[in-house]
Formats: structure tokens, C-alpha cells, sequence
């Protein structure tokens, strides 16, 4: 086979496109777990050998053993007062509380946008102005509207995550195939019906994407929202470990804030492939 007839779709033989997952074909089948792995591994060994090497101070580059240690003793000894439970324990009701906000209010906004001219005109202009600001440029604001206590943390991850859940509503309610609407209405469903029975659960795959997509951005703002009075959480653990440059324990904290995030990712796509299995394998 030529090397044009081995990148060219109309040619390349049926062996060459059984998974689906490139164009390309490819002589070997490394499986993409092993891949992964293996990056993992050379992360940790070029870590290990620079804090070895001393390649940077040990102040702020401890070896991945040391920071090994760090996090069985913030398991059970636990930093500024709190376990790790604690700390994750915390984060995670801030966490779900936001992204129950945002659920509340993003679903209805997302189907008022996409199924009526008046909803468009009315949030678009404010979903707009909210989607590109960073949550640290709204923070003190929403402080001095909320004050210091949770409510000011739970308000500041909503409208990070609101953005994301309101236009996969909308995007998704667009996709709607217009047939079967039509289908729905000519069997005398009413408007309330055709949005409940019809339009919904064609969205649903789209409000899941937008739910992963807004846990993301919920995690990142984390950090900024326990900033202001906090007393427990993994974002004020990180912060109170970099001002007193205990690097192990930042460390730490941001390898539990990415294990967390990584899990949530993979029981929300578990949740899509039982619920809306054929858009997951789509």
C-alpha cells in the first residue's frame, strides 16, 4: 500500500477502521491504559531524579517519597486543625452545593433560551457577561452582597458552573429533531408536554456535558472561593501550606484535588452511559 493509499480514507482497508477511534490506521495496538501509565511513570521518575539531584531546593520541589508522607500524615494527624476528611469533606459540600445551584437555575434558563425568542433576548446578554469573567473578578463583590460565610463560597462556584450548564441546555434543546416534534404535536400533545416528553429528554445527553463540564470549572474556583475566611477546606490547606512553604503538604493537596476531580469525571461518564446510552456511545 502506498503511503498516500495509507492515509486515504476511500482506500484503506476494513482491518485498518474496525475501532473507530482514528483515521489512521496503526500496525500496533498499545492499549491507551499503558500509555497513560507509562506517562505517569516518567512524570514520577523525572520528579524523583531532579528533587534527588537537587535540581531545584528541596524547599520547593520535595521528592515525590516526601510528599508520599505528607499525605499519610495529613490522613491522620491532618494540617490547620482539620483532617484530610475533614478538608475534602468540607470542599465537596461547597462543591455539590454550587452545582446544585447551578443545576436549579441552569436547566430552566437553558430550556427558556433555546425554546423562546423572549428567554433568548432576555438571558443570553447576561449568560454573555458572566461567561468570560473570572470568579476573582466577581469575588469581592459577591463578599460584600452574601458576607464571609458559606453562602459567599456556594454563590461564587454557582456562577462559575452556571455558564456551562445553561448553553449545553440550550445547545441541546436546538438539536432537537424537528420531526419529532412535529410527530408529538399532530398525536395533540400540548406545549407543556412536547418540552417535557419530547425536548427534555433529547437534551438530557447535552445538560450531562454540561454538568461535567461545570464540575471543572467548580474545581478550579474552589481554591479562589476558600480564600475569604475559611477555616477548612483543600483550598484553604493549599493556601495556608504555601504561606508558612510547607511545598509537601501544597503538593498534596493539589494531587487530592485532581484524584477527586478525575473520580467525579469517571462516575460522570458512568452516570451518562446508564442514562443516556446512546448518546455515550455515539
Amino acid at each position: 500500500m502506498t503511503l498516500a493509499a495509507e492515509f486515504d480514507p476511500e482506500v484503506s482497508t476494513p482491518k485498518d477502521r474496525t475501532d473507530g477511534t482514528s483515521p489512521f490506521p496503526s500496525r500496533q495496538r498499545v492499549p491507551v491504559w499503558a500509555i497513560s501509565a507509562a506517562t505517569v511513570l516518567a512524570i514520577l521518575a523525572l520528579w524523583g531524579i531532579a528533587a534527588s539531584q537537587r535540581w531545584v531546593s528541596p524547599v520547593f520541589l520535595p521528592s515525590p517519597l516526601q510528599v508520599a508522607k505528607a499525605l499519610y500524615a495529613l490522613t491522620l494527624d491532618g494540617f490547620v486543625d482539620s483532617t484530610l476528611a475533614e478538608h475534602v469533606g468540607a470542599s465537596l459540600k461547597r462543591i455539590f452545593g454550587g452545582l446544585a445551584v447551578a443545576v436549579v437555575i441552569g436547566i430552566p434558563a437553558g430550556l427558556s433560551i433555546g425554546t423562546s425568542r423572549i428567554g433568548r433576548g432576555i438571558l443570553d446578554p447576561i449568560v454573555e457577561f458572566l461567561r468570560p469573567l473570572p470568579p476573582l473578578a466577581y469575588l469581592p463583590l459577591v463578599i460584600i452582597w452574601a458576607g464571609i460565610g458559606e453562602t459567599s463560597k456556594i454563590t461564587v462556584i454557582a456562577l462559575s458552573m452556571l455558564p456551562s450548564i445553561i448553553l449545553s441546555t440550550s445547545a441541546g434543546v436546538r438539536a432537537v429533531s424537528k420531526d419529532h416534534v412535529n410527530a408529538a404535536r399532530s398525536f395533540g400533545a400540548t406545549r407543556t408536554q412536547v418540552l417535557r416528553d419530547v425536548v427534555l429528554p433529547s437534551a438530557f445527553p447535552s445538560i450531562l456535558t454540561g454538568i461535567r463540564i461545570a464540575l471543572g470549572a467548580g474545581w478550579t474556583t474552589l481554591v479562589a472561593a476558600e480564600l475569604v475566611a475559611a477555616t477548612s477546606g483543600l483550598g484553604f490547606m493549599i493556601q495556608s501550606a504555601a504561606q508558612f512553604l510547607v511545598t509537601d503538604v501544597l503538593i498534596a493537596g493539589i494531587i487530592v484535588i485532581a484524584a477527586i476531580a478525575i473520580v467525579l469525571e469517571w462516575a460522570s461518564r458512568w452516570l451518562e452511559r446508564r442514562l443516556v446510552p446512546w448518546a455515550a456511545h455515539r
